[in-house]
């Protein structure tokens, strides 16, 4: 798949300078899609505030407004043209607004872009983020700008701007080299760019300093770190690899909790289980996507395993950790899959019990193979298989859950719960929302021991052990049991 090569200022539109001494300037980014979008737009966000623009909650007191988008599913891809269609329209009546388009849809579509929404100041692919000071300093010089060219990955030279106090994302490698027929990704993500062990551990040193417990490590393919770094050990394997990147960094001071994704069964190993396994740090939670359960539609789509090999891995982490939770990702209706075939991602479904499946009707994106084949399924099937798919998702993760009820969980708390002031919330190591009674100033980045007294299917109640051995006469917490 052909990657835009372009860096395009097109002809300067004086009425475009901005006079950026002026008052304060107001920004606002919505993002849309997967961890890594949020993660550059944390980054982003970072690099607005280091140039002296303000946060603003509503987008229409925005002076500059950045759309991350996403193009994995076409409904994704309209609702960003929804969102910018209003600020398009706003910035008739204000000039001055800057438009961005940033991420997957910006590198998908590059130029063409300025054609479609002529209004836009700034186009540019995922792999341009941290030179967004750059390409805005061209913008308010007058100019627009289309940032498409495929470039090395820069370290980060800002501090993210980060949601959250207690968790964070560590990216670890850039880009994708998987051709999956249906997968839009590699083409504007570009290839895989791994950083070096070194400036995540840096990273994550100063996370720690900050006060933050939890890092969770990104890649589009995570398994694939290291492969495009030199260096091999005397067994001939690669010196640098998520596994190795694991040991490296888990001592680091403050850190208390490692979570990683997303994982590619193709490279997914018995070496990184008993990693994650040996290390206190690193949570018992796997995110690896099977997409179907049937050989010959995993064939088609270029996922390089079978769904035997799939099940030996599930298998395998289960007996080195039992109670581990696993998640992933599954597309029905793909061109040709016959209802026999379908039937064995529901099988593959119900034999396994995930903890959470993200489910999607398959949807033709521009530039990948399967979306030029003929064999496509009408709109009815897909919908169909999903909704079925859907049920027996959420009636198996259901029942995977009930296994926490009557134990005591470690939560690592993050928030005050919106809809219950009372009560605070937070994750399971294995990544289950879980609230209960308790004083966020008091709680919030603390690791606390839960009982668990409800469990649904994608969240738990419980009380705390401190709360329940001490506080019993302040709060009752038969009202939750």
């Amino acid at each position: 798949m052909a990657t835009p090569t372009t860096m395009l200022t097109t002809e300067t539109k004086t009425d475009r300078k901005i006079d950026t001494k002026a008052a304060p300037r107001h920004y606002h980014i919505t993002t849309f899609g997967c961890q890594m979008n949020k993660a550059d737009s944390e980054r982003m966000a970072g690099i607005l505030e280091h140039m002296g623009f303000q946060w603003a909650e509503n987008p229409d007191e925005a002076d500059l407004i950045l759309y991350n988008t996403c193009t994995i599913r076409d409904n994704a891809e309209q609702r960003v043209y929804s969102h910018l269609g209003k600020q398009a329209i706003r910035k008739q009546e204000k000039p001055d607004l800057t438009l961005i388009m940033a991420g997957c849809v910006a590198q998908q579509e590059g130029e063409a872009l300025l054609r479609r929404v002529p209004e836009l100041d700034l186009i540019m692919g995922p792999q341009h983020a941290n030179r967004l000071e750059d390409l805005l300093n061209e913008v308010f010089q007058g100019s627009q700008v289309v940032a498409t060219e495929s470039v090395e990955i820069m370290e980060d030279i800002t501090k993210a701007r980060r949601d959250s106090s207690v968790t964070a994302w560590v990216n670890v490698i850039y880009g994708c080299n998987e051709r999956c027929t249906y997968c839009v990704v590699p083409g504007v993500r570009g290839v895989e760019q791994s950083r070096l062990p070194e400036a995540i551990r840096a990273e994550m040193v100063e996370l720690g300093k900050q006060g933050y417990k939890e890092v969770t490590l990104l890649g589009q393919n995570i398994d694939a770190y290291g492969r495009d770094l030199p260096g091999t050990t005397p067994e001939g394997r690669h010196q640098h690899t998520l596994t190795d990147l694991l040991y490296y960094i888990h001592d680091v001071p403050g850190i208390e909790r490692i979570r990683f994704a997303t994982s590619h069964p193709r490279y997914f190993t018995e070496r990184l289980i008993k990693a994650c396994a040996e290390l206190p740090k690193v949570c018992e939670l796997f995110h690896i996507p099977f997409q179907s359960g049937d050989n010959d539609i995993l064939k088609a789509m270029a996922r390089g395993y079978t769904h035997q090999k799939y099940r030996r891995i599930i298998e395998m982490i289960r007996t080195y950790m039992p109670d581990a939770s696993i998640s992933a990702d599954a597309i029905v209706g793909f061109p040709g899959e016959t209802e026999e075939q379908f039937d064995r991602t529901m099988e593959l479904v119900a034999d396994i019990g995930f903890d959470h499946v993200n489910t999607a009707a398959y949807s033709p994106r521009p530039n990948t193979p399967a979306a030029l084949w003929e064999n496509q399924l009408s709109e009815e099937v897909k919908s169909d298989r999903l909704q079925r798919l859907n049920h027996l998702v959420n009636t198996k993760v259901a029942e995977r859950s009930q296994r926490y009820l009557g134990r005591i969980e470690e939560v690592l708390v993050e928030e005050k719960n919106p809809k219950y002031p009372h009560q605070v919330m937070g994750r399971t190591r294995g990544n289950r929302l879980t609230f209960f009674p308790g004083d966020i100033d008091q709680l919030k980045g603390k690791l606390v021991q839960v009982k668990i007294t409800a469990a649904r299917a994608f969240s738990l109640t419980g009380g705390s052990l401190d709360v329940v051995s001490g506080l019993r006469k302040a709060i009752d917490l038969s009202r939750f049991e």
